[in-house]
Parts: structure tokens; C-alpha cells; sequence
């Protein structure tokens, strides 16, 4: 099989992407940095300087999967974000996103059972402060994969993971101490934060066969945060 991670250098993309390795699927990682995992005679890596570049990546003829995982965390009140954060937010995580897939389409569509995974986030339904810009680019990304999902139906399915606060690198500033990390906890149901290997479980579960039957779905990989109340 043949998979491409966009944004596969760190994080969760990197544990999926890792994962894929090791069970002996061709991958393609894409990111701002050199690759820093182990070398596989299988997988082939590309430096771009942005997620605006994803068009230079040479494809093989048909792919199996395609993992949209850059994103952002700009956490500021609203009367302190301007046009600019805004801007980024979307261009990072719904144009990105939205390039990567007409890219990789043509490939995709003559990839046996091809999926596309993408990611939002658990502020698009919850309603939570100092998120707008992050939400609201987040909440496009989740209607582009309906909306993919019902286009491209039945040959390639269209899905999103959208976790709550992971420990990931894009994170390290909102858990950058033990209180920090004690007061993320107690936000969820489930009194911890997430781990790359939460959220990359769940990713590489609808990337592959084992969700044949899974499009249009957002599944939220929060921690409980999303839809309980204890």
C-alpha cells in the first residue's frame, strides 16, 4: 500500500507514519524539517518550506491513503487576533489541506479502498475561549470532509480525527509544566491528557481497511471532553 503524510516529521503524523513503516507499507513524508526517524528502504521524504508547496511532491501512480496532519494553536482572545492569525489558521489548516487532496486525487482515486484523513478539533463543538481563529479554520476543515466525502463517494472515503489537548510538540506550550499538565487533566472526563499514540490509533484506523465502511465521520478522540459531563 501507499500512503502519503503531509506533515509527517513530528507528532502524531510521525507515529502514523512510523507505524505504516513498520508494517511494510510505502510512505511518503512531507514536512519543514529533514526526517529524523529511523531510514526504511520504503519510505521516501521531501523538505518544503510550507504547506503551499504540497503540489511538488511526486506522487506514485495510485495511493492508498493520503494524512492531512499540520496544524495550529493560536490561543488569544478575540479583541486580540487580527486579519492576519486568521489568515494563517485557515491557510495552514483548511487551503493545506484542501491542496494536499486535489493533489493527491487522481492517485487516490486508482488506490484500492483510498482514504483521507484530516484533522479538526475538539473547540469546533465545545465552545471554548480564546479559540476563535483556531475553530473557526478548524470547522471548515470539518465541512470540507463531509462535503469530500459525500463528492468522492464510493471510491475514496473522507474522514477527520478531532482530539482535545494532546501531548504533542504543537502542544509543548500549553503543557510546559507539571500544574499545566494537572490542570489539562481535570478537564477531561477521562483525567488525562492525550498521547500521539491516542490520536494516531485512531488515525491510522480510518486510514486503513479496517474502516471500510467509515466516511463522513468526525471522530472525536477527546478524552470524554466532547460529549460527557462528570
Amino acid at each position: 500500500m501507499n500512503y502519503l503524510i503531509v506533515g509527517g516529521n513530528s507528532g502524531i503524523a510521525n507515529t502514523v507514519a512510523q507505524n505504516l513503516l513498520s508494517d511494510g507499507h510505502n510512505v511518503i513524508t512531507c514536512g519543514r524539517e529533514e526526517w529524523k526517524g529511523d531510514s526504511h528502504d520504503n519510505h521516501t521524504h521531501h523538505v518544503l518550506n510550507g504547506v503551499t508547496e504540497v503540489d511538488q511532491i511526486e506522487l506514485p501512480e495510485e495511493l492508498n491513503g493520503l494524512l492531512y496532519a499540520p496544524g495550529t494553536i493560536n490561543l488569544k482572545p478575540f479583541r486580540g487576533l487580527k486579519d492576519d492569525d486568521y489568515l494563517h489558521d485557515f491557510e495552514v489548516n483548511a487551503l493545506g489541506a484542501v491542496r494536499a487532496v486535489r493533489h493527491a486525487q487522481n492517485a487516490l482515486k486508482k488506490g484500492e479502498n483510498a482514504s483521507v484523513v484530516l484533522f479538526s478539533t475538539v473547540a469546533v463543538t465545545q465552545g471554548m475561549p480564546f479559540h476563535a481563529s483556531v475553530a473557526m479554520s478548524k470547522g471548515a476543515v470539518e465541512g470540507l470532509t463531509r462535503t469530500l466525502a459525500a463528492e468522492f463517494a464510493p471510491k475514496i472515503r473522507v474522514n477527520a480525527v478531532a482530539p482535545s489537548l494532546s501531548d504533542t510538540p504543537l502542544a509543548s506550550s500549553l503543557l510546559s509544566n507539571d500544574k499545566r499538565r494537572e490542570s489539562g487533566a481535570e478537564r477531561h472526563p477521562l483525567k488525562r491528557v492525550g498521547t500521539a499514540d491516542d490520536i494516531a490509533n485512531a488515525a491510522l484506523y480510518l486510514l486503513k481497511n479496517d474502516s471500510s465502511w467509515v466516511s463522513g465521520q468526525i471522530l472525536h478522540v477527546d478524552g470524554g471532553m466532547s460529549k460527557l459531563r462528570v
